[in-house]
């Protein structure tokens, strides 16, 4: 009997790859991989074209049962009536909408608003502060410009005439999705099929117009969105359009989306053709991939920082900084994103003129806390905390500390420590810890693989560096196509588990640094 295929797409902001896998063991079978435009917007038609590329650098997918996608997110896709794309897609990097995610806030916290006390400065306080809470009491997360809803707002402000085509609105795994089932742009009065349209719960929760722990779409938050003033209320006009604009069906974990009878990118040598599985958000499908249970938690150390655990309930950040987005299981996906991360070594290797290794055996060779030494590393500013125009601060030098092996423990130490924040965020809001995965490129640092378990305060897992949304992704495709009661059980290769002696001193010095 020849072996079942499925495939996992990870359609990322640098490349898309293809992971042709055995649906029963998850072995790789072939792999493609091709490249996406760079920059903040993209026409979404590169993501088909670096698709097909990268399908085909895999072999070809006639053979592959199934298939799954799993995307960036928060990137916002516009179609019109006919299913076209009405202009570059925004995606999560792109910041132009950061003034706009400041008025969702106010309008949400102005709503039923009071006169106020007559001081203006904390009025306007106040209205944010509230606004931010029933932003996460609504949706789990509060508006950042990564959003989608950001993005929809900006184009209502300042490009009304495409905001008044809008149709449709998608995430890019959402798009990918519905052109590998076999639909697309039409000519004026054909029928695009666009209730065709599907996401997961993963994806959608990174809208902010979808509620995932009750498992709906908020249009009148959509409306908030395509209304081009600043009003506390949504126009009458925005209201209509957002009851009219079409948003993909929300399929459950392993629940198939309609494809055409026929498909000549995936499944033409399959009876009964490819399934087109749910697909999810990237850090979703990592968690997937990882075979992340309740209790987990990934810490994923690349230009960003990413702490994402897997919790049984859906937790509440009022104060904004969790984002309480869905996993790929049914389960919740708490988030926590810093801006720096590895970049931190890369600043500290061009403070010192090291190369990788040489700043590890500077950092190994300096005690504990280095000697009193803290870095604060909040170079680009940060998220978490909300701090955009910080700066990085090293404090506590002295003529005695002031060494090239403090300095490179001092912001080994920052790094961790700043990932630790958003671990102990996470675990404040009831979302159980008991284990920790370190991935990501960061993570080859044997300085930060030594370190860890030391500020984290527990054993660190290291997962052998793999393609784990691709892999999660070929996961899910396998888990739609046998309709089990949850996804097959497929191994994760654990490079190492790293142990160490807490020092907790050292994160409690970073606390009071930071303040």
């Amino acid at each position: 009997m020849s072996r079942v295929l499925v495939a996992g797409v990870d359609t990322s902001t640098q490349s898309c790859k293809v992971r042709v896998t055995d649906a029963l063991t998850g072995a790789l079978v072939r792999f493609g991989q091709a490249k996406h435009p760079s920059g903040t917007t993209v026409d979404p038609e590169a993501w088909w074209r670096a698709f097909l590329e990268a399908a085909q650098q895999a072999g070809g997918l006639a053979d592959v049962s199934a298939i799954a996608v799993g995307g960036q997110q928060h990137g916002m896709v516009l179609l019109d009536e006919q299913g076209a794309v009405i202009r570059e897609a925004m995606l999560w990097n792109d910041t132009s909408s950061a003034p706009q995610a400041e008025e969702l806030i106010d309008m949400l916290g102005a709503q039923g608003d009071d006169a106020g006390n007559g001081d203006d400065a904390a009025d306007a306080a106040a209205v944010h502060a509230r606004g931010v809470a029933r932003w996460v009491e609504e949706v789990g997360s509060s508006p950042v410009a990564s959003y989608t809803l950001t993005k929809i707002k900006w184009v209502a402000e300042h490009e009304p005439d495409n905001a008044a085509r809008i149709a449709a609105v998608c995430l890019p795994h959402d798009w990918l999705s519905w052109r590998i089932a076999g639909y697309g742009p039409v000519d004026e009065g054909a029928d695009a099929h666009l209730d065709a349209l599907c996401t997961d719960r993963s994806d959608a929760s990174g809208t902010l117009y979808f509620d995932a722990a009750r498992n709906a779409y908020r249009r009148d938050l959509l409306a908030l969105g395509l209304t081009a003033s600043s009003n506390a209320s949504p126009e009458p006009a925005a209201l209509a359009h957002a009851e009219r604009i079409v948003l993909p069906q929300v399929l459950g974990p392993h629940e198939a989306a309609p494809t055409r009878a026929a498909s000549d990118v995936a499944g033409a040598d399959v009876p009964g053709g490819c399934v087109i599985a749910p697909g999810g958000g990237d850090n979703a499908m990592a968690a997937l991939g990882l075979g992340m249970a309740v209790g987990d938690v990934s810490v994923s150390l690349g230009t960003s920082g990413v702490a994402a655990a897997v919790s049984e309930q859906p937790v509440r950040d009022l104060s904004g900084s969790v984002s309480g987005f869905a996993d790929c299981t049914g389960h919740f996906l708490p988030l926590a994103c810093t801006i720096n991360a590895s970049r931190i070594l890369d600043a500290a290797r061009a403070a010192l003129r090291v190369d990788y290794d040489e700043l590890t055996d500077l950092a190994l060779a300096a005690h504990a806390g280095a000697d009193g030494m803290t870095l604060v590393p909040y170079f680009d500013g940060e998220r978490t905390p909300n701090r955009p125009d910080a700066t990085a601060t090293l404090t506590g030098m002295t003529m005695r500390n002031t060494d090239a092996a403090n300095i490179a423990r001092a912001f080994v130490e920052g790094l961790l420590c700043s990932q630790r924040d958003c671990i102990e965020l996470i675990r404040s809001l009831g979302a159980p810890i008991d284990r920790v995965l370190l991935i990501g490129g960061g993570a080859r640092s044997v300085a930060i693989r030594t370190l860890a378990p030391c500020i984290l305060g527990m054993d660190v897992s290291c997962p052998a560096t793999d393609e784990y949304v691709a892999i999660g992704a070929a996961r899910q495709a396998a888990w739609t196509l046998d309709g089990g009661a949850s996804a097959p059980e497929w191994p994760v290769s654990i490079d190492a588990v790293s142990t160490g002696v807490p020092t907790p001193q050292v994160y409690e010095a970073y606390v009071r640094a930071r303040g």
